[in-house]
């Protein structure tokens, strides 16, 4: 079959289509998937550079998994002995390592049926984010109806499906990002919008109870005086600014204000819940470009820029 391979750390042309042995169903509770679409994340890219915490686990100076993509959307052609949820024939999408590539062989615990009103293109642009969404409002921040909700880099994949959410959950939600996304983004439900290039939400005497940073541009530090008394704030970025680790220590003793790190765990459960927002007409993925297997280097080079709005898809099959 084949698969965007990289053997080495490095930039975007440290990728290429290769020819890789096919999957296959071992464990009793996988299924294999034919590949459709796939996306591509920031955790795609910060493993092929090879960030030294993406190393612990991938290898220290070269990949042990030479394939990279998180979210799949695709059809079953085979199933474990023990699967029930699914058949052949389905249409799913989902969670699962190794997706740039025409077959994988996932969990069925991180699938889901594909909404019915979707393309492969658009369900594929849906689970990492929009879980990363999800649990980070719902499950760390505790989002209730009427807090303020600010989300930082509303217009990307994560952010742009977290005002949508804290929207759903009856949340006030502003959203910041750049001059030309601030029309679709209070369309997809923002009360409130700023543009970044010309304000400094820190300045503007506001306060919130939940800021996510859904882009790791801004700090809890930074954040500090616009959170109110028991704020959280949110990042799922490890990665950078350096000192986020010191921020969970030092957070936790200035006063009731808290900053917390999220790590996104799929599950089929979050799944089936997103699927069935989108069915109601109360979630959507915005894609702002597909790319071709075939043209992987590209949609990397494109998600490294920091410059997309909503999500980048792979059309694999």
């Amino acid at each position: 079959m084949k698969a965007a391979v990289y053997r080495t750390y490095g930039p975007p042309e440290v990728m290429g289509i290769k020819e890789v042995e096919q999957p296959s169903i071992i464990e009793q509770d996988r299924v294999l998937i034919r590949v459709h679409s796939a996306s591509v994340n920031t955790l795609d890219y910060l493993y092929r550079k090879g960030y030294l915490p993406t190393r612990v686990g991938n290898g220290l100076t070269k990949p042990k998994n030479s394939i990279l993509g998180i979210d799949v959307a695709g059809t079953i052609e085979a199933v474990g002995e023990n699967v029930r949820k699914f058949k052949v024939g389905d249409h799913v999408f989902g969670s699962c390592f190794g997706s740039h590539s025409e077959y994988v062989s996932p969990r069925e615990n991180f699938l889901s049926h594909m909404p019915k009103n979707l393309t492969f293109e658009e369900a594929a642009a849906i689970p990492c984010a929009a879980q990363t969404a999800l649990q980070a409002l719902r499950d760390v921040a505790k989002v209730k109806e009427g807090q303020k909700v600010l989300i930082y880099g509303a217009s990307g994949g994560v952010g742009h499906f977290a005002v949508q959410l804290a929207n759903y959950f009856g949340a006030e939600v502003t959203a910041v990002c750049s001059t030309s996304n601030l029309g679709w983004v209070k369309k997809l439900g923002a009360h409130d919008v700023i543009d970044y290039t010309k304000e400094d939400f820190t300045d503007n005497g506001n306060k919130y109870d939940i800021i996510l940073d859904a882009v790791g541009k801004r700090t809890f530090f930074s954040c500090l005086n616009s959170l109110s008394e028991k704020g959280v704030y949110i990042t799922e970025h490890l990665f950078y600014p350096k000192y986020h680790p010191a921020q969970l220590l030092i957070g936790s003793l200035i006063k009731r204000k808290k900053a917390k790190i999220h790590f996104t765990e799929p599950n089929d459960g979050d799944l089936d819940f997103l699927s069935g927002l989108v069915e109601e007409e109360k979630l959507k993925p915005v894609i702002e470009k597909c790319f071709p297997l075939e043209q992987i280097v590209e949609a990397h080079r494109h998600i490294e820029s920091g410059r997309t709005k909503g999500k980048i898809v792979i059309r694999v099959q």
